[in-house]
């Protein structure tokens, strides 16, 4: 697969939030000076976290790189939409809210996640049933509980029956 573009996000320390780009040249968000330098470079997960400092003020910030994939969801009513990161995580997050599980732990859920979903694509296109079976195989194995709260939306369950159901055959 090819990528499209670089998109980097910023930790901005002081105002604890993070501020996606999308740059060939990185600027420092407190003063948008674009001299900067690394003081710190980790790859993990294709994913590099790289820590820089400002050469003008001073100030030093977190970068987080990865590749955009070019990738498209084939809806269940036959649409496509492009292949949204951000949903994926909203979606796993929301299934393990008030879970017992590290904030790294579940940054490496999704990145496995996402992986798995790019080698499973064929021609840059796969199937929205195919990418919730993904979810839902990683989810079943690290939490059962989050795993029911993801499957509950995911299949649409309609009354308490679904529920047993689906407990049944997660025991």
């Amino acid at each position: 697969m090819e990528h499209r573009f670089l998109v980097v996000t910023t930790t901005c320390i002081k105002r604890r939030r993070n501020i996606p780009y999308i740059v060939s040249v990185m600027s420092c968000p407190y003063c948008n000076n674009q001299e900067t330098k690394v003081t710190d470079k980790r790859d993990s997960d294709g994913i590099t976290r790289r820590r820089r400092e400002c050469l003008k003020c001073g100030k030093r910030f977190t970068t987080y790189e990865r590749v955009e994939w070019d990738l498209n969801v084939i809806k269940k009513d036959g649409g496509r939409q492009k292949f949204n990161r951000d949903k994926l995580k909203d979606g796993v997050e929301k299934a393990f809210e008030k879970r017992p599980i590290t904030t790294e732990k579940l940054d490496a859920a999704i990145v496995d996640i996402e992986a798995r979903i790019f080698r499973s694509s064929k021609d840059k296109e796969i199937k929205s049933e195919k990418i919730g079976q993904i979810i839902m195989d990683k989810i079943k194995k690290m939490d059962k509980v989050a795993y029911i709260r993801f499957a509950s939306v995911y299949k649409d369950f309609q009354d308490v029956s679904d529920f047993k159901k689906e407990i049944k055959e997660v025991n």
